[in-house]
């Protein structure tokens, strides 16, 4: 069995605001089993919202006042025998893998946002850094983005960053 995990960050969105997701980024989410969003959601609504297409787990963006004492700064979790953390500044690129690997020192992935830059690179000791960017608010960055992950028999399969533009 395979678990979809599809991946956001930096959505900025709140409930009832005009903007929205892209439509691409929805029929990317209905395939999924579970959903990452690595901070900077800014609105309970729109993890509601998320939870009602799959499990969502997130953490808490510094954009996330709202949030505060509901979301948390870290997570680990388990997606079909692999631990994933979870933030949602990784910090400066300098340095990033150290940083998340002494943090994160049992991950196999972790997951952070922040920059709205995709990122998907192997740090330290074979651990996978993976930042989905961002399908609202592309910054310098060329397109919006979200990302995919799949994992199968206690194995990352798959990871990959999806463009979502609308």
């Amino acid at each position: 069995m395979t678990v979809r995990a599809v991946v956001l960050a930096d959505t900025h969105l709140r409930t009832g605001a005009p903007r929205r997701l892209p439509e691409p980024a929805f029929g990317i989410l209905d395939t999924a089993d579970v959903i990452l969003h690595a901070g900077d959601v800014l609105d309970q609504g729109i993890l509601d919202g998320l939870a009602t297409i799959a499990p969502t787990y997130a953490v808490l963006g510094n954009n996330d006042h709202a949030l505060v004492g509901i979301l948390p700064l870290t997570r680990v979790l388990e997606l079909d025998g692999v631990r994933v953390g979870m933030v949602h500044d990784s910090g400066a690129r300098q340095g990033r893998g150290a940083r998340l690997h002494r943090r994160f020192p049992d991950a196999a992935l972790v997951v952070f946002g922040h920059s709205h830059a995709p990122f998907d690179e192997t740090g330290i000791d074979g651990q996978r850094l993976f930042n989905p960017g961002s399908p609202t608010q592309r910054r310098a960055e060329p397109r919006h983005t979200v990302g995919i992950l799949e994992f199968s028999g206690g194995e990352l399969r798959d990871h990959r960053i999806v463009v979502v533009d609308p």
